[in-house]
């Protein structure tokens, strides 16, 4: 070190320390970087006193060494070499300087600078990487390094500093274990350091933060188990050392329970929710050690927005959550024609005992967040709600209201008029509620309410929706609106079977849900149709199950129109064929749409080889009378 007074060295660090906390809105509007500079000004000072680096510690980079230092990158076991003696203080202190100068540069947009200062950090301190000195700022260096790379979109680079931070974290707590020195301290006098518990605590937050950064780049890679590991670990550390805002602690939670849903894991999805609910209610209450990173916006006056928009954004977990559950009890439960099959609904009902008996040997514990008082209360809204597959209607109704309770509470903050496309959404959920409630009900009068319920909520959006920006939005309501006519005309026309005479009122009710189900399924139809009005010769991906869906469903519509026209139901016969042909002549010219409506297309060909014999027969009728 240079004969510099250590008094001095200390003082201006610790003055770079307190600058680079300096939040960015309290410098002056044209110079948002003021307080950065001035402390990369000060880092640079202390760097020329401590002097240059010994050439033996100031190892030179390789000319594709870009990772600064090849063993770390794959992550090899360390050696224990303690930095012991004047030599390898001074090269601890130097990489302090240059973590600081990365960071600095790193929070400037300077990122190629700051990659280079901690690079320099990592290789000044290789040697010394797995001691009690030098391990938490070698894993800090690394983290950021891993952070850089994944702005860079280099994940592959990001996944090695990443994961050897890891690798290095657990080598050290298995091999030593004691709390590591925290990189500040290597400029504080001995009275000054800090006690054991604050530097197992810094050291943690360090670890846990790898976990978080881990968790963002499996996601990127799509290793969604891996992903969904590390963000469940990463929650758990942060609740056991009271390291959170509880906020973004309650939407990361939500957004894990999504993962758990798509995956059927019911239990594990609830319990992320209820978590959340949890810890969101902590907003404003509970003071964390993260509390402080978010006290500049509650200075702006942010703070209300955003929660209700995160407390909308939960909202809209809790429906899925519901929904889905429900759904997918529903496919376990139909026959082949979308109705309830009651062996299946006995097989459900077994298959519920030994998911109970699962959730108390192994699942519940190993998800399980917090202890005592938190583990209470996410256990008491936990017994609110069930995990288990409804197998009958009081069940389903269960949990439709509380998905419904959810749905109020999302448009609360999702309104039409700034939030479109959300609002939309959330309506669009509470109509599938509506629908998939109708499956558990036995009732057909009932069950026509409830699809009258979903056309209530779903027609106005029609007519306030622009179709030229909100096309594909627009399809979606036109079809479902047709589908939830075409379904309320089919239980009028189940509940009319079961009359001995069927009176005037119910047969114009049956051809009044027909003819909206028709306006609707050609509303969508024609959305297909080019500037010209002209339907495509080739239907694309992403509309040709809906578009057949439509055209086989337009068909068996006009063949259950109620007339006492002959010449009109002749006509209709006609046009019911049209619409079956053009299925069948469609999947003949392009055979990869046939996999796509394996069932409709097997009946249209029926239809088509059946009609024309039915309509011959329906002329010499008329002709004979």
């Amino acid at each position: 070190m240079a004969d510099a007074p250590w008094a001095e060295i200390r003082e201006k660090f610790q003055a770079a320390l307190a600058l680079s906390r300096v939040e960015l809105h309290k410098n002056p509007e044209k110079e948002p970087y003021k307080s950065k500079y001035s402390a990369r000004a000060l880092l640079e000072e202390v760097k020329a006193l401590l002097g240059p680096a010994p050439e033996d510690e100031d190892e030179r980079p390789q000319a594709d060494d870009s990772l600064g230092a090849g063993d770390h990158a794959l992550a090899l076991p360390a050696e224990l070499v303690e930095a012991e003696g004047p030599v390898a203080q001074g090269a601890v202190r130097r990489a302090v300087i240059e973590f600081h100068l990365g960071v600095n540069h790193i929070d400037t947009e300077e990122l190629s600078a700051g990659e280079e200062h901690l690079v320099k950090c990592l290789r000044l301190l290789r040697k010394y990487r797995l001691s009690h000195d030098c391990v938490s700022l070698y894993i800090q260096a690394q983290n950021n390094l891993g952070i850089l790379w994944s702005e860079r979109e280099e994940i592959e680079t990001a996944q090695a500093y990443l994961e050897s931070s890891e690798a290095l974290y657990n080598q050290y707590m298995k091999e030593i274990g004691s709390p590591p020195l925290d990189p500040t301290e290597h400029f504080l006098p001995e009275e000054e350091k800090l006690a054991e518990q604050e530097r197992s605590k810094r050291f943690e937050k360090v670890y846990t933060h790898n976990l978080y950064y881990l968790a963002q780049v499996y996601q990127h890679m799509e290793m969604f188990e891996k992903a969904a590991h590390y963000c469940h670990s990463t929650l758990k550390r942060q609740l056991e050392h009271n390291a959170y805002h509880p906020m973004e602690w309650a939407i990361n939670a939500a957004t894990l329970s999504q993962f758990y849903i798509n995956k059927q894991c019911f239990m594990e999805a609830r319990h992320c929710l209820s978590a959340a609910n949890v810890i969101f209610g902590q907003t404003g209450k509970i003071r964390t050690t993260e509390d402080s990173k978010f006290r500049s916006t509650e200075a702006e006056g942010d703070v209300p927005e955003l929660y209700h928009q995160r407390k909308g954004e939960i909202a809209r977990c809790w429906i899925k959550y519901c929904l889905t559950l429900m759904q997918n009890a529903q496919l376990s439960m139909q026959d082949n024609i979308g109705e309830l099959d009651l062996d299946k609904q006995s097989e459900l009902r077994a298959l519920r005992k030994k998911e109970l008996d699962e959730e108390e040997s192994v699942r519940k514990k190993a998800v399980q967040f917090g202890t005592g008082e938190l583990c209470d209360a996410i256990s008491a809204v936990e017994e609110k709600v069930s995990y288990l597959r409804p197998s009958d209607f009081e069940e389903a109704r269960e949990l439709f209201l509380m998905g419904q309770h959810y749905v109020f509470e999302a448009k609360e903050f999702f309104q039409i008029d700034g939030y479109v496309t959300d609002h939309i959404e959330v309506v669009q959920d509470h109509s599938a509620l509506f629908k998939v409630l109708a499956f558990f009900e036995t009732d057909m009068e009932r069950r026509c309410k409830m699809h009258k319920r979903r056309i209530a909520m779903l027609e106005p959006l029609i007519v306030d929706l622009n179709p030229q920006y909100y096309l594909l939005v627009n399809r979606q309501i036109q079809f479902e609106v047709a589908h939830a006519y075409y379904d309320m005309m089919d239980l009028k026309i189940a509940i009319a079977d079961k009359l001995r005479d069927p009176d005037s009122h119910i047969v114009k009710k049956i051809n009044s849900l027909n003819k909206s189900a028709l306006k609707y399924y050609q509303l969508f139809l024609d959305s297909l149709r080019d500037p010209n009005k002209v339907f495509p010769e080739h239907i694309g991906d992403d509309v040709l199950r809906p578009a057949m869906l439509a055209k086989f469903r337009v068909a068996r519509l006009y063949g259950k129109i109620i007339t006492a026209d002959p010449k009109k139901e002749l006509e209709n016969m006609a046009t019911s064929l049209e619409h079956y042909k053009f299925i069948v002549d469609y999947c003949e010219k392009h055979p990869e749409a046939a996999q796509e409506i394996e069932v409709e297309l097997e009946l249209s060909k029926e239809m088509v080889s059946l009609l024309p014999t039915k309509m011959e027969r329906f002329r010499t009728k008329m002709s004979l009378t």
